[in-house]
């Protein structure tokens, strides 16, 4: 390590947020999400359901999905990291939750246009999700040794804003070149990547998922090339030593009140920021009646946002430090779910709208940027404040504590959404539970030390 520069291993470091982003923005929230619920609720009318109905089963069944797939990561997330802590080396593991992410994106190109195995690529969606999930834990592990405590805000937001860019960059390319309209072409009007694929079998936005398993595989060299495991102790890891470890740090967890607070308010906030991550897209294309291809224009302008923004709070994190970042985002993030809630294609705050009201797209349109852009700065501030409450000698299982923060309730944002969904039988009301994990994480972030535990 000591041959590469750190400049490098920093510029290595963001390229996994580069790579892996398109995993996030292409299939989660903008392209495949809304292509799997579309297709689940053309399903369910084809048995017979009635229309809104067939909408918030598919969202439904979107929720639980990611229910699951949250339970998974949030309880595998410790574990793996204090195992990781216990060996010393993490680029192993990176390597193996990167394959888990290759595999299930690009088996994807699979999914049947008539809905005939909407399970099975829910279980692909997921392995690669979970692998891409694990992945980040040991990435951000590797955020302490970049810089120091007043450069790492900067360096987090500055990845942020680098992965949110090739987000974008992705989606225009897949807009442009694959993803067909409800008329066969592009959205510049060609056929699905010059005719090879066929828009009649969706293969156009079915190719989504092995391209985003290709971006991952190339943009992921640098990364490989230019970060090592630091010190790593050489040493064969047990999942008897990792538990006891495990077991060690979270039976003190309690004597750590900053730390204790912070990460049940994370996991509040967190879980209620991935809720509108994965179901922004769904809203757009059963509220407001997008079709998959505006969906993925609606997330550039999103990831544009997304992108700024994060640089922007990068530079405020260095200013104010994280926890006023985390909270304006908040705030922020909380007007957007309450205007969700109450906003319709033909009416807002139960208002009529004339027939044909370019206001509701608008709206949508700024709640994305918002969404985008808060989210982007919200997850680089809070990744820089779990930096400062973590423990040097085992950062990654800090970080794997954050990550069961962030994902032992994972299941919660898309249960209360499916549930919410389920009883009004709304796809608009089904995000209203978002707004009160929003504010029970802000209450608790009164509690936490901005500069971590003394």
């Amino acid at each position: 390590m000591a041959d590469i520069s750190l400049k490098k291993r920093i510029w290595g470091w963001f390229f996994f947020d580069w790579a892996s982003q398109p995993y996030h923005t292409v299939l989660l929230t903008f392209i495949f999400g809304p292509f799997f619920v579309s297709l689940a609720s053309e399903n369910f009318l084809a048995q017979g359901i009635e229309t809104e109905q067939a909408k918030a089963d598919a969202q439904a069944m979107w929720s639980y999905t990611l229910t699951i797939t949250g339970l998974i990561i949030g309880f595998g997330a410790p574990l793996l990291g204090a195992m990781a802590d216990t060996g010393g080396r993490r680029i192993p593991w990176i390597i193996g939750f990167s394959l888990m992410l290759v595999a299930g994106a690009s088996s994807l190109w699979f999914t049947a246009p008539d809905g005939s195995n909407l399970t099975w690529m829910l279980i692909a969606f997921a392995f690669g999700f979970i692998g891409a999930e694990f992945a980040l834990i040991f990435i951000n592990a590797q955020l302490p040794d970049l810089g120091t405590e007043e450069e790492i805000g900067k360096i987090s937001g500055s990845g942020f804003s680098f992965g949110y860019a090739g987000g974008v960059l992705s989606l225009i390319v897949l807009l442009l070149l694959f993803v067909e309209q409800p008329n066969g072409k592009t959205l510049i009007g060609l056929d699905p990547l010059f005719g090879i694929l066929d828009a009649e079998t969706r293969e156009g936005t079915r190719s989504t998922g092995p391209i985003v398993a290709i971006w991952f595989a190339v943009f992921m060299i640098p990364y490989f090339l230019w970060v090592r495991d630091r010190n790593p102790k050489g040493r064969r890891t047990t999942v008897g030593a990792a538990l006891s470890q495990l077991w060690g740090t979270v039976r003190n967890l309690p004597a750590k009140p900053s730390l204790f607070t912070y990460l049940g308010s994370s996991m509040l906030y967190r879980d209620a920021l991935n809720g509108l991550y994965s179901f922004g897209g769904t809203f757009a294309l059963l509220v407001l009646d997008f079709s998959v291809v505006e969906v993925g224009v609606f997330g550039i302008v999103a990831a544009i946002g997304a992108s700024i923004f994060s640089y922007v709070g990068g530079i405020a994190d260095k200013r104010f430090g994280p926890k006023p970042v985390v909270i304006t985002s908040i705030w922020v993030l909380m007007g957007v779910c309450f205007m969700l809630v109450n906003l319709s294609r033909d009416s807002m705050f139960g208002i009529a709208l004339p027939e044909g009201s370019p206001v509701p797209d608008l709206i949508f349109y700024v709640c994305g940027v918002l969404i985008g852009g808060m989210g982007g700065v919200i997850q680089s501030a809070s990744r820089t404040l779990m930096v400062r409450h973590s423990n040097p000698n085992a950062p990654t299982e800090s970080f794997g504590l954050y990550g069961l923060s962030g994902r032992a309730t994972a299941f919660m944002a898309p249960f209360l959404i499916g549930v919410a969904t389920t009883a009004t039988g709304s796809t608009q009301l089904g995000v209203s539970p978002l707004l009160f994990l929003f504010l029970a994480g802000l209450i608790m972030l009164r509690w936490v030390n901005p500069k971590g535990e003394v």
